[in-house]
């Protein structure tokens, strides 16, 4: 691989690389001079200094703050390019004043990020994940069939939190079972026949479940509170495919474990990887480890995004998925 990081290909940096990185890293050396900070024993900011001049791109991913702290050590540095849809971990404003133009996934993993919500959502209301457990630990034999659950549709009400290209492809698939579904985003959508609400509280009043398919933003944190969880009911279920500190964890944790609201399909959570233990005993919550993107066709056109910028951003050329102002709230926010 050195024989291709030549001084004179472009220079990319990374400095926390997802542990997929590795599936293209090859790929990615053949046209660029990867910096690898996390590779160093210097510390990062003496690290930096050695390229602080030169660094024109930055690769990264959401274990990855781009903040002013970090910014100010690449003064000069055009391009901050993410693999996830959502920008919570890029402060945006910062890179405006700097003149650094962000790309993002944006609804490159979309699809993938349905299936898992649905998926979650399915899993709760039929309790297989429980039932699964029920039959590998002998207790079908024992104790007999297992509970009853609830079905998906039938008109199941089901409310959209954050109605962007990932909130469109939940609610095709969940018209697709039956259900009846809503929505609440950063403005209606005329061309939609989904009833909309314009905050979470008329959302959850007139719903029996919520997918969280927004991104983290200042005004979506906590946004999921005590309040709406109230509201909610011993029979509603909660979904959590955006990001985990848009629901107010601690609270959650004490609904589900006093059986106050139905059941939860967590995909994300705040202090990831650490989960609240009390979760883990639950049948009527199930548990991802922040995968619903993970699929070797959504890995496959990341790379391929990746690529397409980092050609476009070093040839001059307009990059193909700049982000825009007023996204946050309707893409959600995964990988």
């Amino acid at each position: 691989m050195a024989q291709f990081q030549s001084q004179d290909l472009p220079q990319l940096l990374i400095i926390h690389p997802s542990a997929f990185f590795t599936h293209f890293q090859s790929e990615l050396s053949i046209k660029f001079h990867i910096l690898h900070a996390g590779e160093s024993p210097l510390p990062l900011d003496q690290y930096l200094t050695t390229y602080a001049g030169s660094v024109q791109a930055m690769l990264c991913y959401h274990a990855t703050q781009v903040n002013e702290d970090l910014l100010r050590l690449l003064p000069a540095l055009k391009l901050v390019l993410t693999c996830t849809s959502g920008v919570n971990h890029i402060d945006v404003v910062e890179c405006r004043r700097r003149g650094i133009a962000i790309a993002t996934a944006r609804s490159l993993y979309s699809e993938d990020v349905a299936d898992i919500g649905v998926g979650l959502f399915l899993d709760v209301q039929r309790k297989i994940s429980a039932a699964d457990r029920y039959v590998r630990q002998g207790l079908w034999t024992s104790k007999g069939n297992y509970p009853l659950g609830s079905k998906l549709g039938g008109g199941k009400r089901v409310g959209i939190v954050g109605l962007g290209s990932t909130g469109l492809e939940v609610a095709k698939r969940l018209e697709a079972f039956g259900c009846r579904v809503s929505y609440n985003s950063k403005s209606k959508k005329p061309s939609l026949p989904y009833p909309f609400y314009s905050n979470v509280h008329e959302l959850e009043a007139n719903n029996d479940a919520l997918i969280i398919c927004c991104a983290l933003t200042d005004q979506t944190h906590h946004m999921i509170n005590k309040e709406v969880l109230s509201a909610l009911g011993r029979e509603g279920v909660i979904v959590n495919v955006g990001r985990g500190a848009i629901v107010d964890e601690k609270e959650l944790v004490r609904f589900l474990v006093r059986a106050e609201i139905g059941g939860a399909g967590l995909d994300v959570f705040e202090n990831e990887p650490h989960v609240p233990e009390e979760l883990f005993a639950l049948d009527n919550v199930v548990l991802s480890p922040h995968k619903a993107v993970h699929t070797t066709e959504s890995f496959q056109s990341s790379n391929e995004f990746m690529l397409a910028n980092l050609e476009a951003f070093f040839s001059n050329k307009p990059l193909l998925t700049p982000h825009t102002e007023g996204e946050e709230f309707e893409l959600v926010s995964q990988v």
